[in-house]
């Protein structure tokens, strides 16, 4: 029997996670991205909760683990550049790991290569689907039909915006910007700890990566200009303007960010839709219900992935049915982060020093759990 045929837009994390689960449930999936390779760098994720049995499965943890950074603890810092306190960001024994978005990239990429297709440098420009199929335009290659279409395509997905509509009507702003830049190894003096430092409307974060240091910036602009993706100028403007006068490090990691050709800029939203398909088109990882600022968006799209092939198996005549028992599935995942990211970014980046104050109370209080914990497992 011709195994059903399965486009998948998106090579970043879901698209191969995908890959990989359809490939072993009788699909022949073909991964398509606009990129013309695998993407360097990037911000460290963790994974963990429902994506730690999912790469258990995957047999993937540990060359996981043989490219985790080395981030021990978070350091956190006044508007002056003065320790408020140390955190612990991990503990012995714990499932999650944290890795550079690349790295996991790269990871399920080697995991899925040898049973799916991949083609870089390409991208969709059209998708007319009828009861038997979807008719599929490329920019570069020829038109092709699969039975069924996946797109795993990102916050600014084109997949969404050629089959549900524009990107305006589903994705809601947090207020928040988001800029970073990469750094020289020796930025850092220490590769195992996490520098935050936090002033009214603007945060600045020095993490160590694994191989190339980050500087991170998350800030709210006080007359934010219309976002142009592609206004580089503009982009190194705005981050010169909002971090003016903040103290610490904060001139050096703007000079690195100004000079530097093609810094990452874009504004901090989530993803919100009634529904997640349409025909034989669905959605997948954050193309669907995108979530800022939590920092689990990778570990969804793993758990989202093997969800939404678990159910084309289940229901393998049938991706109606699957398509909806593999939303109700993750929705249940979905919704309540939904629910906590304005509170958390009003938490993250607080707009006045009282707000500051609340925050440092509570992370000192969350301190010294964290440390009476850590007496009590070696007391």
């Amino acid at each position: 029997m011709k195994k059903p045929e399965v486009l998948i837009v998106g090579a970043g994390i879901a698209g191969p996670a995908l890959a990989y689960w359809l490939a072993r449930n009788g699909y022949r999936p073909t991964v398509v991205e606009h990129a013309r390779q695998l993407r360097s760098g990037g911000s460290a994720i963790v994974v963990k909760g429902p994506a730690i049995p999912v790469a258990e499965r995957m047999g993937i943890v540990p060359r996981l683990r043989e490219v985790a950074t080395r981030n021990r603890s978070l350091t956190l810092l006044d508007p002056d550049g003065k320790r408020v306190l140390r955190l612990p960001t991990s503990s012995e024994g714990s499932p999650t790991v944290e890795v550079t978005r690349a790295d996991l990239s790269e990871v399920l990429h080697r995991t899925a290569r040898d049973d799916a297709e991949f083609v870089f440098d390409e991208t969709v420009t059209a998708l007319d689907q009828d009861e038997g199929g979807v008719d599929v335009t490329f920019r570069r290659s020829a038109p092709r039909r699969f039975d069924l279409v996946v797109g795993t395509d990102g916050m600014h997905s084109t997949v969404r915006r050629l089959v549900f509509g524009p990107e305006r009507q589903f994705v809601s702003d947090l207020g928040l910007f988001g800029a970073t830049v990469p750094l020289e190894p020796d930025a850092i003096d220490d590769p195992s700890e996490l520098t935050m430092l936090t002033a009214p409307n603007r945060m600045l974060v020095v993490h160590p990566s694994r191989t190339t240091p980050l500087a991170i910036f998350t800030f709210r602009a006080t007359r934010p200009e219309p976002h142009d993706r592609k206004n580089i100028a503009l982009h190194k403007q705005t981050v010169a303007d909002v971090y003016a006068g903040v103290r610490w490090r904060a001139p050096e990691l703007v000079a690195a960010y100004l000079d530097h050709p093609a810094p990452f800029f874009d504004p901090l939203t989530t993803v919100r839709m009634p529904s997640w398909s349409r025909g034989r088109v669905v959605l997948l990882g954050d193309a669907a219900a995108a979530t800022a600022l939590l920092g689990d968006g990778s570990s969804m799209a793993m758990a989202g992935a093997f969800a939404l092939a678990e159910e084309l198996a289940s229901h393998h005549d049938d991706h109606v049915r699957a398509f909806a028992a593999y939303e109700s599935r993750l929705r249940r995942e979905v919704r309540p982060r939904q629910r906590r990211v304005g509170l958390l970014s009003r938490l993250m980046v607080p707009g006045t020093r009282s707000g500051l104050l609340v925050r440092n109370t509570v992370g000192r209080a969350v301190g010294l759990t964290s440390r009476e914990t850590a007496d009590a497992k070696t007391g």
